[in-house]
């Protein structure tokens, strides 16, 4: 069984969660629960989960300041949180889930998926989420990738471009170094675009720094930084020639 636990400062919100687990998780079981960041942090420090469902805005604090006073991290963080934007893109670029309040039952059921698939240590990617909510008004810059057997915290302008393989992306770095990522090129693209990243292409998203020359021959293709020639779809042509004018 999965031992999880919970936090959050509204006992009818655990109760509903509590019953969510047992009706679309039957093999997690909810060995404690806290209602607060005080009595979550001397819970935490006495009971090892194996998943914590952590509420971010509680009475007493965030769940951020529960987990800055823990030592370590060795357990699986789940966010629960009502829509906030700014948080939500933070806990993307770190690689953390997060389910939003109410809880759909299949966003749940991804999130528990991936934990059984990857029993991962949670402290650089908690970091990394710390760094990004502190530094807010600064644009990202780090990233957290999952392969297949690791997680690689990587700085974002060391990125060539990214190929789509299915629903898999192959990141290709500037020192030649390339990585296969379990998550499709949209999803990337959704985190990247205000980076200067673009989709030039169905399977190419590129950053616009890495830019060497654009060929209008042949249908047209650009060469980056690394001499790789990347087509530009017939669709994208107009817009990738604007883009170009505003470099």
């Amino acid at each position: 069984m999965i031992k999880a636990i919970i936090i959050d400062d509204s006992e009818q919100a655990r109760q509903t969660f509590r019953t969510d687990l047992l009706t679309y998780a039957k093999d997690v079981e909810v060995i404690a629960e806290a209602g607060g960041v005080v009595e979550g942090a001397k819970l935490l420090k006495k009971t090892q989960p194996d998943i914590l469902f952590l509420d971010i805005q509680m009475q007493d604090g965030s769940g951020f300041d529960l987990l800055d006073v823990l030592p370590e991290i060795n357990f699986k963080i789940v966010f629960i949180t009502a829509s906030d934007a700014h948080a939500i893109k933070a806990f993307r670029y770190a690689a953390i889930d997060y389910l939003l309040k109410p809880i759909d039952p299949d966003e749940l059921v991804s999130a528990l998926d991936k934990f059984r698939l990857q029993h991962l240590n949670e402290n650089a990617k908690y970091r990394l989420l710390n760094d990004s909510l502190k530094n807010h008004a600064k644009p990202h810059e780090r990233l957290a990738l999952h392969s297949q057997d690791k997680i690689h915290i990587v700085t974002i302008s060391d990125i060539i471009r990214c190929e789509s393989d299915v629903n898999y992306t192959c990141f290709h770095f500037n020192n030649g170094k390339k990585m296969m990522v379990t998550k499709t090129l949209k999803e990337f693209e959704d985190l990247l675009s205000d980076q200067g990243f673009y989709r030039v292409h169905q399977s190419h998203l590129i950053n616009t720094k890495c830019i060497r020359e654009y060929v209008k021959t042949e249908g047209g293709h650009l060469i980056l930084n690394d001499n790789s020639m990347i087509p530009v779809s017939t669709r994208k042509r107009p817009e990738v020639m604007k883009m170009l004018e505003g470099l």
